[in-house]
């Protein structure tokens, strides 16, 4: 590396972006922003963004720059990206960093070329793709340099990915624009029909994290929301147990499983064997769901495992690669 330059990679996430060197993880913020409606300028970002949810005048607007992990307002996603890359590497006129920053898999070729001129115009030096999923799978150190097969199952907020890797390459791989964002709106949709209370987003995303699982658990939680009756419009208090969150999940969940099956499907027999032997690998923000190993590993029939480093592997993987550009080269995704 030159003195001159600073390689850094990038998570870019639909509820998280993540920056890492080669060394550590230096910067996590939740992927929100506020903008002023009139002047339509950002006023905040990240976690003050998202304090704002919710309690905002019209004066104010908050918005997820990206969708399904791909960049849905081009102008905010890199005025964010500016702001935190001049977090990270303070200014540049001496040092622009070189950065590998994350994509789902299966982007076209119009959304890798947003994501390249956002990074570039929030002040890279150069800047290069690499999938999620194989990004995620050099964050776990997974010994996807060999022929032998390796399996990665990401959970993200915004998009489910599944890929099964060999040779620093994809070899079979699907992306399910559903996330755990679609696993909150499960929640806030069972909630209204059961009870006819309406909740916000961030209550449900609480109860997801604080009492949800994947499949039912010996031991039953509970916990008290507040949410605004349908009827009257006045607030309303009401307790929602983990068998119910349960329930809430089923359809989402099962549309994941199926694109881990089709994966599992379009892979070759000497890799499925493999990937027998070693397991799957979880990672992303919904790996954490309670059950969610046992659940896939139920559906897949192969074991399902969540990684020691589940929300950061992606970015640490994207870090690293960029020391390896030139055995991954072939497989990255081309602006």
């Amino acid at each position: 590396m030159s003195m001159f330059s600073k390689d850094l990679g990038i998570d870019l996430g639909t509820m998280f972006t993540r920056l890492a060197d080669p060394g550590q993880v230096l910067l996590e913020e939740p992927t929100i922003v506020a903008i002023d409606v009139d002047e339509q300028r950002m006023v905040a970002y990240g976690r003050e963004a998202r304090d704002m949810i919710g309690r905002v005048p019209d004066s104010l607007e908050i918005a997820r720059p990206l969708k399904n992990g791909v960049i849905a307002d081009y102008e905010v996603t890199q005025t964010l990206l500016g702001q935190l890359l001049r977090r990270v590497s303070g200014s540049f006129r001496f040092v622009r960093p070189r950065v590998m920053i994350s994509v789902p898999y299966g982007v076209t070729s119009v959304e890798r070329r947003a994501v390249y001129e956002a990074v570039m115009e929030a002040g890279s030096s150069s800047a290069f793709l690499i999938q999620q999923t194989l990004a995620a799978a050099l964050g776990i150190d997974l010994p996807i340099g060999s022929p032998s097969g390796n399996m990665v199952i990401s959970l993200g907020g915004g998009c489910t990915e599944a890929a099964v890797l060999a040779m620093y390459g994809i070899v079979s791989a699907d992306t399910l624009r559903a996330g755990g964002l679609d696993l909150d709106d499960a929640i806030v949709t069972y909630i209204r029909r059961k009870y006819g209370v309406v909740i916000g987003q961030v209550t449900a995303e609480q109860l997801k994290i604080k009492i949800g699982a994947a499949v039912p658990q010996d031991n039953e939680m509970s916990m008290e929301v507040q949410g605004q009756d349908q009827v009257t419009g006045l607030p309303r208090p009401v307790t929602i147990s983990t068998g119910e969150i349960v329930e809430a999940l089923q359809d989402p969940l099962k549309q994941i499983v199926e694109v881990c099956r089709k994966v599992l499907e379009k892979t070759p027999p000497e890799l499925v064997s493999d990937i027998i032997d070693r397991g799957v690998a979880i990672c992303g923000g919904g790996a954490l769901l309670r059950g969610v190993d046992k659940l896939l590993t139920k559906s897949l029939g192969v074991p399902a495992y969540l990684v020691d480093n589940p929300l950061t592997c992606a970015v640490e993987g994207a870090a690293k690669s960029l020391g390896m550009y030139t055995v991954l080269k072939r497989s990255l995704p081309q602006v």
